[in-house]
């Protein structure tokens, strides 16, 4: 396993000339995303200079969440302004192919909105093996997550259903410890030519598409220590699942359906999204510099 446990101790004296945002795809985040914006502006914006920008980009959310992270010091891109070519719709891996046409730093480090208990190392962690070792491109951050009176490592999907499809098509990325995370980092040049999952299939898409692009000795994983956020119940993490699915069979050659639905007794069919968005270099630039 290719690991890498970074200590944010230090890390803006490597920075130098090198631009780094944070980006938060949010939907509906309201009771979170104004304290993790504040607390990465206060330790790694003002405090360390570490951070130069934070972006939460608005994944067509109804509550307050764009208000609340306007208020707490980020800037908040709405994501159907952004590439408007293509539309306007939901879903995880929309967002952060969205926010690496509009981010254009360096280094651009994704977290999650719905973190409970958000501290600033998670963003040092995952930034300083990027600044040790020019040779890296992308970073994985992992975590113990506590549920009841006890620490596990990957969630339900994680456990019951993307980490047996990886051991079995792709085994080589199933001692990953969180491939589903949320919170990643990586050099934004190094996804100019990665294809996006559209839907919640985006995290371990793009684990699998870097480690095929740059290989394993170009990754690496930082321990960002406890996380909490809010659980999903089942019902929500049938769709995700889904789309996690397609996403391992799909780049493993396997024959899926371009388009596939949740059927389940009692309840409406879901549609997954499982079409990948195109790779930036191949989208038109009159249409990023929009």
């Amino acid at each position: 396993m290719n690991g890498h446990r970074a200590t944010p101790r230090g890390s803006h004296e490597l920075k130098g000339a090198t631009t780094i945002t944070v980006c938060l795809p949010a939907h509906n985040e309201a009771a979170t995303v104004g304290l993790i914006v504040k607390a990465i502006r206060t330790g790694l914006v003002e405090d360390q200079h570490l951070v130069d920008e934070i972006v939460v980009l608005d994944d067509h959310s109804t509550d307050d969440t764009a208000a609340i992270a306007t208020e707490a010091g980020a800037t908040v891109i709405p994501s159907d302004r952004v590439l408007p070519q293509f539309g306007a719709r939901r879903g995880k891996g929309e967002a952060l192919w969205k926010s690496l046409a509009a981010i254009h730093s360096d280094i651009i480090v994704w977290v999650d909105a719905d973190i409970v208990d958000f501290e600033a190392h998670f963003v040092s962690r995952l930034v300083e093996p990027l600044l040790l070792d020019p040779e890296l491109v992308f970073v994985k951050g992992y975590y113990d997550r506590p549920v009841g009176a006890a620490q596990v490592s990957g969630g339900r999907v994680t456990e019951l259903l993307a980490r047996p499809a990886l051991s079995l098509f792709h085994p080589d990325l199933a001692t990953y410890v969180q491939p589903l995370s949320g919170e990643f980092a990586a050099r934004r040049a190094a996804l100019q030519d990665i294809p996006f999952a559209a839907g919640y299939g985006v995290d371990v898409a793009l684990l699998i598409d870097v480690v095929d692009r740059y290989g394993h000795e170009r990754v690496a994983q930082a321990d960002l220590g406890v996380r909490v956020h809010r659980n999903r119940p089942l019902d929500e993490l049938g769709p995700q699942a889904l789309e996690v699915l397609h996403a391992i069979l799909r780049r493993a050659g396997q024959p899926v359906p371009e388009e596939a639905t949740l059927v389940r007794p009692g309840r409406p069919p879901v549609r997954a999204l499982t079409d990948d968005r195109p790779a930036l270099s191949e989208v038109p630039a009159s249409w990023l510099d929009a």
